[in-house]
């Protein structure tokens, strides 16, 4: 076999595989350990391995991963999040369908603090889902929007996602997070205008608008200063210089576990919980690291990648028509395997290729940034993405009672949002870097 058959055959191999439900780490690390074998032998295989996974895991900027996880576990077992919901349906109440807006704006201010997609949609649903449908709000719209609104945990920093792909590609994390604002703003405000839509398309869908009372406006306001403390001092230290991203989240830990404490909402079985749940998806998303790194580095050994930049480079098409096809791959490829696997596996092998590519005229930062916002922007679309959409799994768990084909009748609206949202930031990067350019 040439290396190229090798290197493809990985590559099959490792989608099978994941297709038969065998754990991402594994369907990577073992046919990279097998096409490594058939390319140089056994014994560098063990060589490899040796330096390797010691190599991976060792890395102090890894760190960041499981302190700023760690913030938000504490973030969730303390209660933290149904005084958002509340200040976010008391300020959008007044408007039909301001309790699903609520929901939207409710997990992007949650995912500010617990950087994950899952906890945050699993945590605000619980929150809200029962309140909606207790006054009136269709199951459609409903699922549709919480598993919608959970996806900005994606983007929004402190974002897993978002951090391992400025580790891989050897980027600044304080600009990484700068970049992804306003694409974050702009898929709120999308969102918020595809219910504003939807329910004035199909009023059936929610109640009647329900305004609150200036009191109880301000009542629900001052409820939320935890979330504005923690993301003041965190988020304010990191872009103001004070402290590093991994100094940061070391902070907002011990912040978080302090005001959880004084609002009496923390015990020892809770704080447990939380540790738990950090070391275990920890421990997960690192042996992922290890699967990626030896199928990445037997795919390197076959020269796929290296082959694929050179095709890639001697096509007739013009850059941005390469990047509306990586887009769609990996919008194809969000359709069997997570966000964070696919960030792995991927980034080594196209990064390169994009880099190696003119777009605007940028550099080599601001495209690695903008390259970076695009996948976690692709990331977010992959995650309500029919057949698959781990947010609307997730969701269907929480609400036996609403068909999963409803939700995802529900998502539609919010996926064109989110495609119009994609074409405007690759057609215009300063969307994602104006920020960056500003405070830094």
């Amino acid at each position: 076999m040439s290396t190229m058959s090798i290197g493809l055959s990985m590559f099959g191999a490792m989608l099978v595989l994941m297709a038969v439900r065998v754990p991402i780490a594994i369907a990577m690390f073992m046919p990279g350990a097998l096409g490594y074998i058939f390319l140089s032998g056994f014994d560098p295989l063990l060589a490899h391995l040796k330096g390797a996974v010691y190599g991976r895991v060792s890395v102090y900027d890894l760190s960041v991963i499981p302190l700023f996880m760690l913030m938000g576990a504490v973030a969730v077992q303390g209660g933290l999040s149904k005084a958002l919901f509340d200040f976010a349906n008391a300020l959008l109440g007044r408007f039909r369908g301001g309790m699903a807006m609520a929901g939207v704006l409710a997990c992007a201010a949650f995912g500010s603090i617990s950087g994950s997609t899952v906890a945050t949609t699993a945590t605000i649903a619980q929150v809200a889902y029962p309140q909606m449908r207790r006054i009136g709000y269709s199951g459609r719209l409903s699922t549709a929007a919480l598993a919608t609104g959970g996806t900005m945990g994606v983007l929004l920093p402190p974002s897993v996602t978002l951090m391992v792909y400025a580790i891989l590609t050897e980027q600044n994390i304080t600009k990484m997070f700068l970049a992804a604002y306003v694409p974050a703003l702009i898929a709120a405000v999308g969102y918020i205008i595809a219910i504003a839509v939807m329910v004035r398309l199909n009023p059936q869908d929610a109640p009647p608008a329900q305004a609150a009372s200036r009191a109880e406006v301000v009542a629900a306001g001052l409820k939320v200063w935890p979330i504005v403390t923690i993301f003041a001092v965190v988020f304010g230290g990191i872009y103001g210089g004070l402290f590093t991203a991994t100094e940061g989240a070391a902070i907002g830990n011990v912040l978080t576990c302090a005001i959880t404490l004084i609002r009496r909402e923390m015990d020892r079985a809770k704080f447990v919980a939380a540790v738990r749940t950090t070391a275990q998806t920890s421990g997960m998303i690192f042996l992922i690291f290890i699967g990626a790194d030896m199928i990445n580095a037997a795919l390197a050994l076959s020269q796929l990648p290296a082959q694929l930049a050179d095709v890639v480079s001697h096509l007739q098409i013009s850059p941005l028509m390469v990047m509306a096809g990586v887009m769609v791959f990996y919008v194809l490829l969000g359709c069997v395997m997570d966000e964070m696997s696919m960030i792995l596996l991927t980034v080594p092998t196209l990064f390169p290729v994009i880099m190696g590519m003119d777009f605007f005229g940028l550099g080599g930062a601001d495209k690695a940034l903008w390259f970076g916002i695009l996948i976690l922007t692709v990331c977010e679309i992959g995650m309500i993405f029919p057949p698959v959409g781990l947010n609307v799994y997730i969701m269907n768990g929480l609400a036996r009672d609403v068909p999963m084909v409803e939700t995802y009748k529900g998502v539609v609206p919010f996926l064109i949002t989110d495609g119009l949202r994609l074409a405007l930031l690759i057609g215009f990067p300063a969307t994602a870097l104006w920020l960056v350019h500003l405070l830094t």
